[in-house]
């Protein structure tokens, strides 16, 4: 048709303009360039792109509106905590004036519900406390604080905290020492190390060692030769980032327990055995924890002896190998008091299975401070933190000549008087020891899990002109983190003021 049109001649235009072909032209116009089905299509394109711009809208609308909610939401989540931890907070004010106060002065059970206010803009939250105190030996040791916070806007939406109010006890610690000491190369200490002397570190410590001195005289029995003056805290160890001095002191004579108390506390609640002729350092009691949750206790009547050499007292007869014993009873540890107190030197072993502190002491004596003697394996029935010990001597804790080769002792073991360590012992000489004890001098390893309190110097392994000679080739220490926050009874404190020692979100 277009290639007919394009041939026509000059009088068949004029024609095609005439009236008579008037529709025919727009018959022919229309087929050519079809108007109606542009206006469609144009039609049908805005109607897609409407729906599509209206989709994008809505979803956009509805997009902004979701996280709007959010935002709001994690706002409300965030000042619900925040709301939380104000109660914990009140709670440390309010028994700072209230000592002891565990109903938040109502004398009622909790729990007790505050409002919070923002001082621009009023009540914007509330919290609510659950206050529970842990009693042992009739004395309270630590307060359990559980605080719920939610704000006013959203008090579906609630967060809860945990904290632990206590006063921080020497369980935090791998060691605290109140002399110099020198931890050798083949040391690996987890936790925090102190000493109030001076300190040579060449193991590796993976945390904190401080010293409160600015600088000691460091000399051969240290490892200096001749003897030099070294900073608070020297040596080749790796962790010297995290060596610190001088720093304050730890008060030694403020972490010791009042030895009378707890003897009192035991004669009426726990496990209490009286003197039984042990003030030669020969005879006294053997303890055996029973991984029942029972004591054995036997009465030692007869020892031997063997030279050993201590850096404090030098060369002495311990009569540490008990060779004849009488059985006293299998005990029951009291769960109300887990205390037992011997008032006499104390061999201890076993399998502990509850938190239990362990004392030797003689409170009537003034001349006679028993030992504690590490006679074998301490270990704990199960690690889920329900099990522990603490075992306070009134001079040593010793590990003794015939011990196991690869040892273990998990506890808190504090020395007041005394020290913690191994002694010296040798094959030659004047004060060797009986051939038939020979294979005993050298040990492999000592792992120790736990904390160590010792008011003289420490030491598990000896060297002679560098090279060892005596006592664990390889020691391992490491702070029991769950005794740190919750220690057998009448664990020593480092710090007479109350502080949360653990918090955590609750779900």
């Amino acid at each position: 048709m277009i290639k007919k049109y394009c041939h026509m001649t000059k009088r068949e235009h004029q024609d095609m303009k005439s009236p008579k072909h008037k529709n025919t032209r727009e018959y022919f116009l229309g087929s050519v360039f079809p108007y109606s089905r542009k206006k469609g299509y144009i039609t049908l394109l805005v109607m897609v792109f409407s729906t599509v711009f209206v989709t994008i809208v809505f979803g956009l609308a509805g997009f902004v509106f979701v996280q709007n909610k959010v935002s709001i939401a994690k706002e409300d989540r965030e000042r619900a905590i925040q709301i939380a931890e104000a109660g914990l907070d009140y709670y440390k004010w309010f028994l700072a004036h209230n000592p002891g106060d565990l109903t938040d002065g109502t004398g009622t059970s909790g729990p007790y519900e505050h409002t919070y206010s923002d001082p621009e803009g009023g009540v914007i939250g509330t919290f609510s406390l659950e206050v529970d105190g842990n009693l042992k030996c009739g004395d309270v040791t630590s307060i359990d604080i559980t605080s719920t916070g939610w704000t006013t806007d959203n008090s579906a939406l609630k967060r809860k905290v945990f904290g632990k109010y206590a006063q921080p006890s020497v369980a935090e610690y791998a060691y605290i020492l109140n002399s110099s000491v020198w931890a050798g190369s083949d040391r690996t200490i987890t936790g925090r190390y102190h000493s109030n002397g001076g300190i040579r570190m060449d193991g590796i410590n993976q945390s904190s060692v401080t010293s409160a001195v600015e600088s000691w005289l460091c000399t051969s029995s240290f490892g200096c030769s001749p003897s030099a003056t070294q900073d608070g805290v020297f040596g080749d160890g790796a962790g010297s980032n995290l060596w610190e001095f001088p720093v304050e002191p730890v008060d030694f004579v403020g972490i010791t327990q009042n030895l009378v108390n707890m003897k009192t506390k035991a004669q009426a609640n726990g496990l209490y055995f009286g003197p039984v002729g042990g003030e030669s350092n020969k005879r006294g009691y053997h303890a055996i924890f029973r991984v029942n949750g029972t004591l054995d206790v036997y009465q030692v009547t007869n020892t031997s002896y063997v030279w050993g050499y201590n850096s404090d007292t030098g060369w002495e007869r311990e009569y540490n190998t008990i060779t004849s014993e009488n059985l006293l009873g299998n005990y029951t540890i009291p769960a109300g008091c887990a205390l037992a107190f011997f008032e006499d030197k104390l061999w201890l072993e076993g399998t502990v299975n509850s938190k239990v502190t362990v004392v030797a002491a003689d409170v009537s004596q003034p001349n006679y401070d028993p030992d504690i003697i590490i006679n074998g394996n301490i270990t704990y029935a199960t690690l889920d933190g329900t099990n522990g010990l603490t075992a306070v001597a009134e001079h040593s804790i010793l590990v003794p000549l015939v011990s196991p080769d690869n040892m273990v002792i998990r506890g808190v073991l504090v020395a007041q008087n005394g020290n913690f360590g191994r002694n010296y012992y040798t094959s030659s000489g004047s004060y060797r020891v009986p051939s038939s004890l020979n294979s005993y001098i050298l040990r492999n390893s000592l792992t120790m899990n736990g904390s160590i309190v010792s008011n003289g110097r420490v030491g598990t392994r000896w060297s002679c002109g560098g090279a060892y000679c005596s006592g664990y080739a390889t020691r391992y220490n490491s702070y029991d983190r769950q005794l740190a926050s919750d220690p057998p009874p009448l664990t020593p404190f480092v710090d007479d003021e109350y502080t949360f020692i653990e918090w955590r979100e609750e779900q």
